[in-house]
């Protein structure tokens, strides 16, 4: 049997452990519907749950991306990790808001920080899925 290609395992790894992760944050948001008065879970409970499982679907696309790409592995782990990384980060922040219960929209106010950010995870990921693309391309098209 051929094994995988090491950012492929960590697709593979990172999806299913955002998948546990969605269940895991489902229970959250359930509690916290049955425990409100307007039967619904705070609004960012609810974004982390379903952030989490959309996520989860997203990585396993990176997985043929990875692995029929000829591309270095370095270069492809690195690409990989950089958008699983920020894919985790938004989860991780979304259940923060949720835990603290502190805003409804984490862009207002717009500060630097916000901004910076946002161009962080534009570039992060638009960057990575491309690079990973582009090379799925080449490699199978060129």
């Amino acid at each position: 049997m051929e094994s995988l290609l090491l950012p492929t395992q960590i697709s593979i790894a990172s999806a299913a452990g955002m998948l546990l992760l969605g269940m895991v944050l489902g229970i959250w948001k359930f509690f916290g519907m049955v425990n409100s008065e307007n039967g619904l879970a705070h609004p960012y409970v609810d974004i982390a749950h379903r952030a989490a499982l959309m996520y989860a679907a997203a990585t396993l696309i990176l997985v043929p991306l990875a692995q029929f790409n000829e591309w270095s592995t370095v270069a492809n782990t690195i690409a990989v990790s950089v958008v699983v990384f920020l894919f985790v980060a938004n989860i991780v922040n979304y259940a923060f808001h949720g835990w603290k219960e502190d805003t409804t929209n984490q862009v207002h106010p717009v500060t630097p920080l916000v901004i910076g950010g946002i161009v962080a995870i534009i570039v992060g990921e638009i960057g990575g899925v491309g690079f990973l693309l582009a090379g799925f391309l080449d490699t199978q098209f060129g």
